[in-house]
């Protein structure tokens, strides 16, 4: 994914006083300086083509690494930027614990979990409400019966639960247009501000913004499964979020066609012909074109307005409207128990918004699982004006700095150094669910070209889900088979059910 850097580094006692004097720590990142070249509008030459396929898939995240799965026996190519397959839902190990990078956890029914059943992974449950940490205080099943554990006064814990009646009095399922279309802050006024630094925190972690920013049909369809009278956690996962998904999908698809994978191959170029598509990208220092008679562009929309020739100007506008938050990662590894009372803890008003337990699933349905390290994962979106502090080594410091800092204050137990920090950065991985996002632009920048689909999540909505990509992916692969079957385009969209 454009502008994404994965940088993983030892913990630095730097670190705590975040002192770029102080001998920085490793910072391994993969690269951008292609894309920034593409964002800048540098001229790359075109060489003549050099093979042809049946598709090429532009991007090796689970959305384009699930393409190349449904495609089955189609002739693709499938080419990747960075020097590992994943893109956001990416999977570390720690002595042979798994960590997420990303994308963390999965629903019970949705695409993506069925396709880890296809591949042959059991997907945990996690079966936990989420605890809050506020002032000193570990509150369980927070919108639930931990409203009156909250540690405020009875006047703000009587905000909390006015603004929850009022929330779910709205149904907001019923009129996605009208809801959709206005900001979450329309519906926070006359709160305490305590509760509109709750969605602060939420709203950037889940889809990359705050309340201000925020559809308040996003916000208030997830806040019914968070805070509705039926107390039924859907969510599963395994260690390495949906990084598990991605590492089965990784060694099946190498297994049978490493020949036509290429990671650390940046695309520079989607150019429509008369009946094929060029694609031209940079691989190995060099330059390289190849034809196909359709491409699935599994890439944000930022950078795909930029890549694919001749889109048509108000779908152009379209996509180079969808916003992306930054949204730097931090695992942070203790060589002893330091927090393993809930799976995603929140904690509104520090650097980090949450912090998930990286074993939990495991621990929880394994009896005989001993956990090595404890292993917490720490979510960290930005504002889209901070991106900025991500692209050196000291601003990444100051950040694992200012995330260590608030941790350690949260509880007395939790004045613990860890063993190590793996930082990862990553500058455009999650589409904003902003006011009229999913109902308007969306569906406006999705619409298929002749031969040029579009997947990726920021294609499907209504906020950032692995779920989003491998629904576009499917899409993506049957819109191809009818496409090259002799369907025109918009057939073969709405054969697919693709509504544009």
């Amino acid at each position: 994914m454009a502008g994404t850097v994965a940088a993983s580094c030892p913990f630095d006692h730097s670190l705590l006083h975040a002192d770029p004097d102080a001998g920085p720590a490793k910072v391994d990142g993969d690269h951008f300086e292609i894309c920034h070249q593409v964002r800048d509008g540098k001229s790359f030459s075109r060489p003549p083509v050099s093979k042809t396929f049946d598709v090429v898939i532009v991007g090796g995240g689970i959305s384009g690494m699930s393409a190349a799965h449904f495609l089955g026996t189609k002739n693709f190519l499938l080419i990747e930027k960075e020097d590992h397959w994943g893109g956001n839902a990416y999977r570390e190990e720690y002595a042979h614990q798994g960590f997420a990078t990303g994308s963390a956890f999965d629903f019970v029914g949705s695409a993506s979990a069925a396709l880890a059943h296809e591949l042959g992974l059991k997907q945990l449950p996690v079966n936990f409400p989420d605890p809050t940490i506020v002032k000193g205080k570990w509150v369980a099943d927070t919108w639930r019966g931990g409203l009156d554990e909250l540690p405020y006064s009875k006047e703000i814990r009587d905000g909390f639960k006015k603004f929850k009646e009022r929330a779910l009095a709205l149904k907001v399922s019923s009129n996605l247009d009208l809801y959709d279309s206005e900001p979450l802050t329309k519906y926070l006024a006359g709160c305490p501000r305590e509760v509109a630094q709750w969605w602060d925190a939420w709203g950037p972690s889940n889809w990359g913004a705050k309340a201000a920013d925020t559809s308040t049909y996003v916000a208030l369809l997830d806040f019914a499964g968070m805070a509705g009278p039926e107390n039924h956690d859907e969510r599963i996962t395994l260690p390495g979020g949906n990084g598990a998904i991605t590492k089965a999908l990784t060694a099946n698809l190498l297994a049978k066609y490493s020949d036509r994978m290429l990671s650390s191959a940046a695309a520079v170029a989607v150019e429509q012909q008369k009946d094929s598509v060029n694609v031209t990208y940079f691989h190995h220092g060099q330059l390289k074109t190849v034809a196909a008679k359709a491409v699935i562009m599994a890439t944000p929309k930022f950078i795909t307005a930029l890549l694919v020739s001749d889109i048509p100007n108000l779908q152009s506008r379209a996509m180079q409207a969808i916003r992306y938050a930054p949204y730097p990662v931090i695992n942070m590894i203790f060589d002893k128990p330091v927090y393993n009372r809930g799976f995603d803890t929140w904690c509104p008003g520090n650097t980090f918004t949450d912090f998930i337990v990286a074993d939990w699933t495991v621990a929880r349905n394994d009896p005989e699982y001993k956990q090595k390290n404890n292993i917490l994962t720490f979510y960290t979106p930005l504002q889209e004006e901070d991106r900025h502090k991500m692209l050196t080594v000291e601003g990444c410091q100051a950040i694992a700095a200012s995330a260590l800092h608030d941790f350690k204050r949260l509880l007395p137990e939790f004045d613990v150094d860890p063993i190590e920090i793996h930082f990862y950065r990553r500058g455009h991985p999650m589409f904003m669910a902003t006011p009229g996002t999913y109902s308007k632009t969306i569906p406006a920048a999705r619409v298929p070209l002749d031969r040029v689909f579009f997947a990726n999540t920021d294609s499907v909505g209504p906020e950032s889900l692995a779920s989003g990509g491998v629904t576009a992916a499917k899409m993506g692969a049957e819109w191809v088979a009818k496409r090259l079957a002799g369907k025109s385009a918009m057939q073969a969209a709405a054969a697919v059910g693709l509504s544009v």
